[in-house]
This record gives structure tokens, C-alpha cells and sequence, in this order.
């Protein structure tokens, strides 16, 4: 499965979508001048349902009824990635979309063993996301045997906290981009 498929089946979901976020860093080919710029210290454009095409389609899912939702998994100290990530988390923020986080050193146990990334729509179908070592992503592997991921969807967010409440937990790791 390609991006272009996943964004197709995301227009079309009616009541929720679900993201499982766990790596520490991701190399998308869209982010990497971003991510220069930030790791440079450099300001970032703003993200916003106004600039960004993904963005206005969460907003307008989110607009006509859906729950969008995500929690990142994470490990601390945070990585550079991460400070950028958790940062450019405003923009789904703005498109309505409920941003959480899971630090595994709160909840160790129960968080462990939430190691794959995903997507759960409308919890019918589950989209496995497979990733190389540097957090390139090789392939997006849909399932309609849903049941593990609803599981691991609710141990998540159990265990998150909104973005909101967590960015001044990790303030001083962030100023260090400011």
C-alpha cells in the first residue's frame, strides 16, 4: 500500500481514525529540509489547515463528524527528532485532531509492548506500518483483523497524556531548540 491509497481510504472514514506513533525518529523525504532547518535552530514555517493539504483533510474529516486521534510512544531523553515532532504537533493540534503522549518511563510494563506503528480506521481496518533501522517506512500492510490493534490503541491512550500536558514535563529538553 502507497501513501496515495491510505489517504483515499482516509477520506472516506465515518467516525474515527487512530495513530500508533513509536519511533524515536522518522525519515520522511518531505521533512528533511524541516528538520535541518530545526536541528540548525532555525525558525520553521507554521503548519496549519491553511498551508497544509494533510491538515485540511483532517480538519475537514474532523469537521464533518470523525475523531481523529494519535499517541506517540516514546522514550526519553528525547531524541532531536522528537523535540521537533512533539513541536510540530501544533498543526494537528489546529485541525482538531487529539495529540497524546506515552512515555514509557511513566507506565514501563504496559508500554513495551508497543513497538509497531499503525493506523486504525473506524476500528474495521488496521494499516501496519513496517520501517527500516533509520525509520524509513518500507511498507503499510492493511488487515481487517482488528482485535490486537484495538487492544493496543486502548493501552495506548490508557497511558497518554494530551500533548498539552506533556510538553511542560520535557520543557527543558525542548528549550534546547529555542
Amino acid at each position: 500500500m502507497q501513501m496515495d491509497e491510505l489517504q483515499r481510504l482516509l477520506l472516506k472514514v465515518e467516525r474515527s481514525v487512530f495513530r500508533l506513533e513509536t519511533l524515536s525518529a522518522y525519515t520522511a523525504p518531505g521533512e528533511a529540509d524541516l528538520v535541518r532547518a530545526f536541528d540548525e535552530g532555525r525558525p520553521l514555517p507554521p503548519r496549519s489547515p491553511d498551508s497544509d493539504p494533510w491538515l485540511r483533510m483532517v480538519a475537514d474529516s474532523v469537521q464533518a463528524g470523525s475523531h481523529w486521534s494519535r499517541v506517540h510512544v516514546l522514550d526519553r531523553p528525547l531524541s532531536d527528532y522528537l523535540r521537533f515532532e512533539l513541536l510540530g504537533y501544533h498543526g494537528n493540534l489546529m485541525a482538531g485532531e487529539d495529540v497524546r503522549i506515552a512515555d514509557r518511563a511513566v507506565a514501563p510494563a504496559e508500554l513495551n509492548g508497543l513497538r509497531r506503528d499503525f493506523w486504525l480506521l473506524d476500528d474495521t481496518l488496521a494499516i501496519e506500518i513496517e520501517y527500516d533501522v533509520d525509520g524509513r517506512r518500507l511498507a503499510m500492510k492493511p488487515t481487517t483483523d482488528v482485535a490486537v490493534f484495538i487492544d493496543q490503541r486502548d493501552v495506548a491512550l490508557k497511558h497518554s497524556v494530551a500533548l498539552q500536558e506533556y510538553l511542560p514535563l520535557v520543557r527543558h529538553e525542548l528549550l534546547r531548540s529555542w
